[in-house]
């Protein structure tokens, strides 16, 4: 596997805070991630998270190439998107399902940039967004994990995951982070 994408609305904190501790500082492939924030305030979640995490935390910048180990968060007001070269870029074009970041939007990019070589997770969120965006990870031949719906603080967005993707797993965060663990020593 080549790279992780992530998507959590509200509840992310939390999910983010029990997962993202588990994996090691070596963990050989970059993390991206979107969580729905409010557009006029700077986000506070990198500092929260790289407390808690052994893997960098950081907001990721446009034109970034990405970094084995290194968790991207989307900056507030921004889509976050791969290229085919593995760079990272922003956009502010229109909110994707009254949201910007966009999970989908991430999802689709970096499902065209790394193919079977992605793993998209789902995490707790209201509504469907990351849904489409985990159906064109599984076309490429990617892997979907799911948080389960009846775990997550708001079910609404893990579900519509796995309408979308019946061929996610849904899993406990510890499960999650197991099968991230898992698949870092795939070749």
């Amino acid at each position: 596997m080549r790279a992780v994408v992530v998507g959590a609305s509200a509840g992310a904190v939390e999910a983010l805070s029990t997962l993202l501790p588990m994996l090691p500082r070596e963990f050989p492939m970059p993390i991206l991630a979107v969580v729905h924030l409010p557009a006029d305030r700077e986000s506070l979640l990198p500092g929260i998270l790289k407390s808690r995490c052994l893997v960098d935390v950081r907001e990721a910048e446009d034109k970034e190439p990405t970094e084995p180990g290194t968790v991207y968060l989307a900056p507030p007001d921004y889509h976050l998107l791969v290229e085919r070269d593995g760079t990272l870029s922003l956009s502010s074009e229109e909110p994707v399902l009254y949201s910007r970041p966009s999970i989908d939007v991430l999802f689709e990019s970096a499902a065209d940039a790394y193919g079977p070589g992605l793993i998209g997770v789902v995490l707790t969120g209201a509504n469907s967004d990351g849904a489409r965006g985990l159906r064109a990870i599984a076309d490429a031949g990617g892997m979907g994990l799911v948080q389960r719906p009846d775990l997550a603080y708001a079910p609404a967005m893990p579900q519509a995951a796995l309408d979308a993707c019946p061929g996610a797993l849904a899993l406990t965060l510890e499960e999650i982070a197991a099968h991230l663990m898992e698949a870092r020593l795939a070749p």
